[in-house]
């Protein structure tokens, strides 16, 4: 299908209009970056006197595989790309895209500083050596272990699912199977890639459950808004 014009002219914005209906619910993206100074302050300058490490016996059984750097990596495309959509084509579900963002990721803030956790899973040396080891390597050296229960990776990869399968045009067959197995492989990924501990992935899921009550629930039959032809 023809993707029609945005159902929100943006050329017409202007800061002095950001509380008008039209374009109110840009003040939405403004978490993104308060968000990322909170979390980068936590990583960076805050230090706990503890941190629990995440652990448990499935961890032990799971093994290394760097072939999971692929829809781990993908994630980033995958929340990118359904804000895009929705920012132009669909405000409502947007909207909802954001709230479960701003409910999930800041109850894992607080989670972090009342239960300061890191996980200590990663191999001490790679078995192999290819380009995807290179660059989980370099990856590990950017990307600390501290902060990773519960899970923001799979909470950001289910309010994606959830958002798309609140859209009409993605809850084809098609689309339905694209959205579960990339969820899937996502969240997968942050075990097999030992970024995270099983119970990370797990304790993800009350978060993601009461941001879809309140952000999705009996909403699926609403009034689809895209603009399509």
């Amino acid at each position: 299908m023809k993707l029609k014009t945005p159902v929100v002219d943006y050329r017409k914005f202007r800061f002095n209009r950001l509380n008008e209906p039209e374009f109110s619910h840009i003040k939405l993206l403004l978490y993104w970056p308060v968000f990322g100074l909170l979390f980068q302050l936590l990583e960076r300058v805050y230090d706990a006197p503890f941190y629990y490490p995440m652990h448990c016996a499935l961890d032990d059984i799971i093994p290394f595989c760097e072939w999971f750097i692929i829809p781990y990596m993908f994630w980033f495309i995958y929340m990118v790309g359904i804000h895009i959509y929705t920012f132009f084509y669909h405000i409502d579900a947007f909207k909802r895209l954001m709230w479960f963002i701003i409910i999930t990721y800041t109850a894992a803030l607080v989670a972090y500083i009342l239960f300061p956790n890191c996980q200590e899973l990663r191999p001490v040396a790679f078995e192999r050596d290819n380009p995807l080891i290179r660059f989980v390597r370099g990856f590990y050296q950017f990307d600390t272990n501290t902060n990773v229960c519960p899970s923001m990776h799979v909470m950001g990869a289910v309010s994606v699912h959830c958002t798309a399968m609140y859209i009409e045009r993605f809850r084809t067959k098609g689309w339905k199977l694209f959205y579960s197995i990339s969820t899937i492989l996502i969240c997968v990924s942050t075990v097999f890639l030992k970024q995270h501990s099983v119970l990370d992935v797990f304790a993800a899921i009350p978060f993601c459950l009461i941001a879809y009550y309140l952000c999705f629930h009996h909403k699926h039959n609403a009034k689809d808004k895209e603009c399509f032809s």
